[in-house]
């Protein structure tokens, strides 16, 4: 509890008021038990009457329910969360994609290779675990270095900012775990495919 002269003075910021006793904002609380929206359509109904506002005239203040503001917040955040989450899916397929065309450069410039591992008593299954590993070792990679670099950036910018900043240690796992979850889908066929030549064919590739 202030003085109003003093709450114009140091909060407000209004020092010459038209009216002496002119109050610019009124903060209620509503007990829990109470309706807000009926709680908001009483004060309403109570300032109409109070300032003689006839009816169909506009009112000349503004009643704002919290709730109201709390509840399109959440909205807010969940679009905005659901549009990154858009946006990450977006970049994890067009990186899966990128790793699928590197993988099969690599296993048409690694033909002979393979046929020799063939030829030599490979499996097919050994073949396809070597391609899978090495297009789950690049994403994994790629995550780690985008992990460090989204860390770096982060601290700088709260620390022009000044902003506080939370990382959370199972976001990084979930991203790391999510780039490997992208090497083993995107990087199958390639290594399907190296798993499939034939020995013979494979040793005649120049």
């Amino acid at each position: 509890m202030i003085p109003i002269s003093t709450a114009r003075l140091r909060i407000i910021g209004r020092t010459t008021p038209t009216i002496s006793d002119e109050v610019g904002r009124i903060t209620l609380q509503i007990s829990s038990s109470y309706d807000l929206n009926q709680a908001q359509e009483e004060i309403e109904e109570f300032l109409r009457e109070y300032r003689r506002i006839v009816p169909g005239a506009d009112d000349d203040f503004t009643v704002r329910n919290y709730a109201e503001f709390i509840r399109t917040r959440t909205a807010t955040q969940e679009t905005m969360g659901l549009l990154l989450a858009a946006t990450a899916a977006i970049a994890l397929i067009v990186g899966g994609i990128g790793i699928m065309n590197i993988m099969l450069v690599s296993v048409t410039e690694r033909t002979r290779e393979i046929g020799i591992r063939l030829a030599v008593g490979a499996q097919q299954r050994d073949i396809l675990r070597q391609f899978l590993v090495e297009a789950v070792t690049l994403c994994v990679v790629g995550s780690l270095f985008g992990v460090a670099f989204g860390i770096a950036t982060t601290m700088f910018i709260a620390d022009i900012g000044q902003w506080p900043v939370l990382i959370k240690p199972l976001t990084i796992i979930i991203a790391i775990g999510a780039a490997a979850i992208v090497g083993v889908f995107f990087g199958y066929y390639p290594a399907r495919k190296a798993s499939l030549m034939n020995p013979i064919d494979a040793l005649r590739y120049e």
